[in-house]
Formats: structure tokens, C-alpha cells, sequence
């Protein structure tokens, strides 16, 4: 592979990559995480890099309206695709935060906040899945997602009150 153009839409912009082996200014090499475009090429650094081994879910992003850990998805991997990464989750015209986002702030859902992006992002992607989860379904979609604040309780307190909400009102939009 070597002077491959990819294509992804990155929280509704399209974004155009040149994945090349050789040392071409710009270009991403093929063993470029998604992360690390994502934070280093696009300064969309609510996305986080801990573990390095998709076992934290701090870097949770949605691709293709799924959940998945960017710190070991290949950035080429993501060619023809669609990411949303927390700051795409606000709505673009009015502003308006998610409803996730706003239950996190309404409920404390968070601590330090540096798990809090990847936590939102997996919810998001139960959401989009199924949007009248229990709190099983909660806890494990969540089940990847580290926090050592401890406020992970809060986080599905939150989660679960969107949860009723959108029950009442017909869902959630992707």
C-alpha cells in the first residue's frame, strides 16, 4: 500500500487521507491508529489515549453507529466510513448537547472526565442499537469502559434516566 487516498466522514465533514509507507509529508503510515489521526492530524482531542489496547474505552468512538475502540482501529481500516467522536455529538445547528451529554452534567457523571468522552460514546452507540436498554444492557455495553474515579454509578444513573426519557418520547436519532 503505498500512495493510497482514503475517504471518512469525521462528525459529518469529509475528510481525505493519504496513506503511504514512505515518509511523504502529511501522509498517515498504514499502522496509524484512528486516535491518533483523530487527536494529531484533527485536534479532536476528547477522544483519549490510555491503555493503547482497547481494554479502557477511553478512546470509544462510533463508526458506522457502533462503538469501538480507536486506539487499535487502523485509520486506513475506516476508508468509505462514517466516525463520530464526542464532539460531533452536539447538535450542529442549535448547539444543543446531546441528550447523553446533558444527563452526564445533570446527574454528576462524571469526575476527573477523562474516561467520561469514551463513556458517552458507548452509550451513544447502545442508544443508537437498542434505545430502550435495562440496566443490564447498560452495564455491560459500558462493560469496557474503565473509570477510576469511581463514577462509573453516577455514569448509569445518567444513561438510565436518558433511558426512561426517550422510552417516553420515541428514541434517540443516530
Amino acid at each position: 500500500m503505498d500512495g493510497k487516498l482514503i475517504h471518512i466522514a469525521i462528525n459529518g465533514e469529509q475528510y481525505e487521507f493519504l496513506v503511504s509507507t514512505r515518509k511523504i509529508n502529511g501522509a498517515i503510515p498504514p499502522e496509524e491508529t484512528l486516535a491518533t489521526t483523530l487527536r494529531e492530524r484533527l485536534n479532536l482531542t476528547g477522544t483519549k489515549i490510555a491503555c493503547g489496547e482497547g481494554a479502557c474505552g477511553a478512546c470509544t468512538v462510533l463508526l458506522n453507529n457502533r462503538a469501538v475502540s480507536s486506539c487499535i482501529t487502523l485509520t486506513v481500516e475506516c476508508d468509505g466510513k462514517d466516525v463520530v467522536t464526542i464532539e460531533g455529538l452536539q447538535d450542529p445547528v442549535t448547539g444543543e448537547l446531546d441528550p447523553i451529554q446533558q444527563a452526564f452534567i445533570d446527574y454528576y457523571a462524571f469526575q476527573c472526565g477523562f474516561c467520561t468522552p469514551g463513556i458517552i460514546m458507548a452509550a451513544k452507540g447502545l442508544f443508537i442499537k437498542n434505545p430502550h436498554p435495562d440496566r443490564k444492557e447498560v452495564e455491560d455495553a459500558l462493560s469496557g469502559n474503565m473509570c477510576r474515579c469511581i463514577s462509573q454509578y453516577h455514569a448509569l444513573d445518567a444513561i438510565m434516566a436518558v433511558s426512561e426519557k426517550l422510552t417516553n418520547e420515541g428514541g434517540i436519532k443516530a
